[in-house]
């Protein structure tokens, strides 16, 4: 149910629409909007009687939402969500892009990636520093000290960082150095997970599960929103299929049903969606032109030494191609690529 006041609805009656609503066992999330409040209610397991609230001073009108996930559906939430970071924001209509290692192998690397991305316009670095692997003998990243060496690469180049949270033991030490919170496709249902980064005052992208539907998707992003965390970035990263000839299966006709049912910005993960870096270039095009806000991609300054995903990286040159591409197609879309 979501509560519509009226756009000369006065905070006093703002409120009193909150505390009814929680006197009725249930949560409200009031949403300021450019011309009026809407208040969200959750948690209720039968219908609610609107009698109780549609009587009340400043409300307009009352809305039932259909949708299994209310707080990241646009019938609760009409308007475009924009995450913000210190460093750029997500959602605004551009098309924001987000690169770096698949891990964080060393200080020497990874400041030099940095240091490469800032003179290119870039504002976020991703780079794991713990590491969920399939095999328990492959490389599980540095742990703290990859921590300590991606705060280092803040400070020193004033590049956003974004990082894997692996589990709820380690998130608050994430959450210290990371200006955006990564849950991985692996974690897209560890449910303690997604309510302890719903706590966090850092954004969070959220990968789409290996073999998850829209719907699990963002049933997945409301256990994140329903905790109070209100900045949440989607990444589509590819999906398990039948197929062999890529890595994954890139879902790109996910991005319009996304757009269209849902008020969060949305990113693609082309490296991990394809597995091979000469593909990157072309699905890496195609997001932008399916509407999609941003990009991640996978950059190494030599793929062939890099300990993980090496296959899938694109060296400098190549990502020079790449944003010259993305520019050219952002400026024939009416989009700033950066």
């Amino acid at each position: 149910m979501l509560v519509v006041m009226q756009s000369d609805a006065t905070a006093d009656q703002i409120a009193a629409v909150v505390g009814a609503i929680r006197a009725m066992g249930l949560t409200a999330h009031p949403m300021a909007g450019p011309t009026r409040t809407a208040i969200g209610i959750t948690g209720n397991v039968v219908a609610v009687d609107p009698r109780t609230l549609e009587i009340l001073p400043g409300v307009r009108e009352l809305i039932r939402v259909t949708r299994p996930y209310k707080l990241a559906s646009r019938e609760m939430h009409p308007d475009d969500t924009i995450v913000r970071t210190p460093q750029t924001e997500i959602g605004a209509g551009g098309f924001t892009v987000i690169a770096g290692p698949c891990s964080v192998e060393n200080e020497t690397m990874l400041l030099r990636t940095a240091e490469y991305l800032v003179a290119r316009g870039v504002k976020l670095l991703r780079g794991g520093a713990f590491k969920p692997r399939t095999s328990p003998y492959a490389f599980q990243g540095l742990g703290r000290k990859g921590l300590e060496i991606l705060a280092k690469a803040r400070r020193e180049t004033g590049i956003g960082i974004v990082t894997e949270v692996l589990d709820t033991e380690t998130a608050g030490a994430v959450e210290e150095v990371a200006d955006v919170l990564q849950v991985g496709t692996r974690n897209m249902q560890n449910y303690s997970l997604l309510r302890r980064v719903g706590r966090a005052a850092k954004p969070v992208l959220l990968k789409r599960g290996m073999s998850a539907t829209l719907e699990e998707w963002l049933m997945a992003a409301e256990y994140v929103l329903s905790e109070g965390n209100r900045q949440v970035v989607l990444c589509e990263r590819g999906v398990r299929t039948f197929a062999d000839h890529t890595r994954n299966t890139l879902d790109l006709s996910v991005i319009p049903p996304v757009k269209q049912q849902c008020h969060l910005p949305v990113v693609v993960d082309p490296s991990h969606g394809t597995g091979k870096a000469a593909y990157v270039m072309p699905m890496a095009l195609a997001a932008l032109a399916a509407g999609a806000d941003g990009l991640m991609v996978e950059v190494h300054p030599e793929p062939a030494q890099a300990i993980s995903d090496g296959a899938q990286s694109l060296d400098f040159g190549s990502f020079d191609r790449l944003m010259e591409r993305l520019r050219r197609l952002g400026e024939a879309l009416e989009r700033e690529v950066g």
